[in-house]
């Protein structure tokens, strides 16, 4: 470790044994258990938030990267170049692998624990710091129509362009058909009970993970610790469930008994309403996938495209035949 980050671990009431760098941070072998200390731009009220639900998670059973607080109080340790770091608790796993059934549903069975626990109050009367909900996400309707708007912007500034790459050809011509349907989603979120969804969700300050991917899980022998709560916010919770199953399935090419798995897994311990399942599945109908790629371009510097998201849009429209399969048997949608 540099001098400056060694300066950063005296800012903590612990005894180091030892560190050594994993993926962006710093693995720290301590008299009190596994740390990590990584960088981090987040405030001290969103990390005093994050102390707050994880702790109560702890409470309730359930592993979690909890933050833990410097010789000061704060939950953040500055470096003498302003740099923010966070040291937070961590375990001795190994990632959950997308290719493992049994990974799969043990991560969908751990979100709907996860999303229960996080309803439940569990306010501790030891808690030194707010408690402060962040900022809501977005309602769906507002969302998706930002999304659009943002394609259609993409697609007259590559109209506009001369000299046209193979990215833009290929964005080009599928176009048409990926903003359709993006379009038909609009239309179906735009109807009020996924509005009231969104707004019930926020009135009862359900509380969503906001990263829950495989990067963010790590497998241990009894169970499972959940980490990366960094952008935890109130929202709609089967969020999370469609980004894991989203990124799932575009691994098993939209395999109908994955799904199936997954969400069954989900619902044995959180059954969902009927109206949480179908906004899971328009979720699932967006082309988010042409839509990141197409705004990871627009914002790069466009003179040179890398071969990779050439792939990742040829990727997203050939999936998309798959995906509608799984959707009709799946979730019951129909948009032709």
């Amino acid at each position: 470790m540099r001098e400056y980050e060694l300066e950063i671990l005296e800012q903590y009431e612990i005894e180091i044994k030892g560190t050594r760098r994993i993926r962006g941070a710093f693995f720290c072998d301590t008299d009190k258990g596994a740390m990590l200390l990584k960088e981090t731009g987040i405030s001290e009220k969103r990390a005093s938030f994050m102390y707050y639900k994880e702790s109560c998670l702890e409470a309730l059973g359930m592993a979690a990267d909890t933050p833990v607080f410097t010789k000061d109080g704060t939950l953040l340790a500055v470096s003498r170049d302003g740099t923010k770091y966070i040291m937070k608790k961590w375990y001795a796993g190994r990632e959950c692998d997308l290719k493992k059934w049994q990974d799969l549903t043990r991560a969908s069975a751990n979100l709907a624990e996860l999303h229960i626990k996080l309803n439940e109050d569990g306010r501790r009367d030891d808690f030194p710091g707010t408690a402060d909900f962040p900022a809501a996400g977005r309602s769906p309707q507002d969302e998706v129509k930002r999304r659009n708007r943002e394609l259609k912007k993409i697609r007259a500034f590559i109209r506009g362009r001369t000299s046209k790459n193979e990215f833009e050809y290929l964005f080009l011509s599928s176009f048409e058909k990926m903003y359709a349907m993006a379009e038909k989603v609009a239309g179906y979120l735009s109807e009020p009970e996924y509005a009231e969804l969104h707004a019930q969700s926020i009135r009862q300050r359900r509380v969503a993970h906001g990263d829950y991917n495989y990067h963010n899980l790590l497998m241990l022998q009894g169970g499972i610790a959940t980490t990366g709560f960094e952008h935890m916010h109130t929202d709609i919770q089967v969020r999370d469930l469609y980004y894991f199953i989203r990124k799932a399935m575009e691994k098993f090419q939209w395999k109908e008994n994955m799904g199936r798995t997954i969400l069954d897994a989900y619902e044995g311990l959180r059954p969902l309403s009927e109206t949480e399942k179908r906004y899971m599945g328009l979720s699932l109908a967006y082309p988010e996938k042409y839509w990141k790629t197409a705004v990871g371009y627009y914002h790069s510097g466009k003179s040179w495209m890398p071969e990779k998201n050439v792939e990742k849009l040829q990727t997203a429209v050939r999936q998309w035949d798959e995906k509608y399969g799984f959707l009709e048997n799946v979730f019951l949608l129909r948009f032709h």
